[in-house]
């Protein structure tokens, strides 16, 4: 309803834009009138998503969740958030798909089929923290380019899959090993077949890491297809642009992967502090490998109110990349003192805990309840917006509600 909504206002000349051709005979079309294309392309039909969640870009498909729809502690389907470089693949043939590993660091390239994995190696299952490297990106300023995230580009399902440790002990990888890089059957938007959307990768210690799986299958199902069907890669606790979709192919380097999306200003931040606005060669950038401590209150919806009471129950997550968190807190006065929370363990290493507490105010009047949470190392995330860098990548302050008491 929220897409059909937005096409009903919108003018034939970004309609046209949107399709990448001209509308032929656009005056003539009636008022109201959607075209088919639009019809038949209808992203929470398409991906079986709420219409709460919010359409950032149609190509490619980029999706977030509001806050408060991430209050299942184990992140449904219809709530994930979709961030896409490239074209979702059609007409998949699970029968035919293979995937092949490759590259200077190999004995021998070798291929599985996706039943041979699933019937070759024990299966494994975790629940993992998924986090766009930009959510957050909306905060910063200068603006930074890109799809303008706020909080909602986070997930934490359970993933059931392989160990890459166990493929890559199978397949025979050389002592000089460096990185692995993954390629996907998801199509450069130019539909270019020589041309790849993404192709990014970690390196070898991640990837031998025991929760990083070539998963087939998301909370108990198949894996939805715009999570990547039939098979991705789920690398927890780093930007969620490591976990490649419809994965068919893995290269084993010698050197760090240099695929696209991996250099440049590509899911790289500055090595040191710059100024807002400073420009930095790549050299001076590094690549983002452990996402930084964070936390999100997904109850109640900010803008809450109260009346004829003063307490208030609040809950949500909170995830630290590599680490576990130590601590969560609240503060009701913007930053000057903070409460702790009560905190639970995670289900397992790399998934997100979950927090509550209940929130006592003073006296009626205007609120923000601000949650920071800390590490597993002593760093808490910053009040407000941390360091500025070009790309507006890993955005931890902390998180913030409005309450009115009445």
């Amino acid at each position: 309803m929220k897409r059909r909504n937005f096409l009903k206002k919108a003018s034939l000349g970004s309609m046209a834009t949107i399709m990448g051709i001209d509308i032929v005979h656009a005056a003539a079309i009636p008022k109201g009138y959607i075209p088919l294309l639009f019809q038949d392309n209808d992203p929470y039909k398409l991906f079986g998503k709420d219409e709460e969640m919010t359409l950032l870009n149609d190509k490619p498909w980029n999706m977030e969740a509001k806050a408060h729809l991430l209050d299942d502690k184990v992140t449904p389907s219809k709530y994930m958030f979709i961030r896409n470089n490239g074209l979702v693949p059609k007409n998949i043939d699970v029968s035919k798909w293979t995937i092949v590993f490759d590259g200077e660091s190999i004995k021998t390239p070798k291929t599985y089929t996706l039943s041979e994995l699933k019937s070759k190696f024990k299966h494994y299952t975790y629940q993992l923290t998924l986090e766009c490297g930009g959510n957050g990106r909306s905060e910063f300023n200068p603006p930074a380019k890109g799809n303008q995230w706020t909080v909602g580009a986070v997930s934490c399902a359970n993933w059931t899959g392989v160990r890459l440790r166990d493929v890559l002990n199978d397949v025979g990888v050389k002592e000089d090993a460096v990185y692995i890089g993954y390629y996907g059957a998801d199509l450069h938007l130019s539909q270019d077949p020589n041309k790849d959307a993404i192709s990014r990768g970690v390196p070898m210690s991640k990837a031998l890491m025991d929760e990083t799986l070539l998963a087939f299958q998301m909370n108990g199902e198949d894996i939805p297809l715009a999570h990547g069907y039939p098979l991705r890669l789920v690398a927890g606790g780093w930007p969620a642009s490591a976990s490649g979709k419809w994965i068919n192919r893995i290269s084993i380097r010698n050197i760090v992967h240099d695929g696209v999306k991996m250099t440049g200003t590509a899911y790289r931040v500055p090595c040191k502090p710059v100024a807002p606005g400073e420009k930095v060669t790549d050299e001076d950038m590094c690549i983002i490998e452990s996402m930084p401590v964070k936390s999100l209150i997904t109850y109640p919806k900010s803008g809450a109110v109260l009346k004829n009471k003063r307490s208030l129950e609040i809950r949500g997550h909170a995830w630290a990349g590599e680490l576990a968190v130590s601590k969560v807190a609240y503060s009701i006065d913007f930053g000057a003192s903070w409460i702790d929370c009560k905190l639970e363990k995670a289900t397992n290493r790399l998934a997100w805990q979950h927090f509550s507490a209940t929130v006592n105010f003073p006296k009626e009047g205007y609120y923000e309840i601000w949650v920071r949470a800390t590490d597993s190392n002593g760093l808490h995330q910053p009040m407000l917006l941390p360091g500025w860098n070009p790309k507006g990548y890993l955005n931890n302050a902390c998180h913030r509600i409005a309450v009115k008491v009445s």
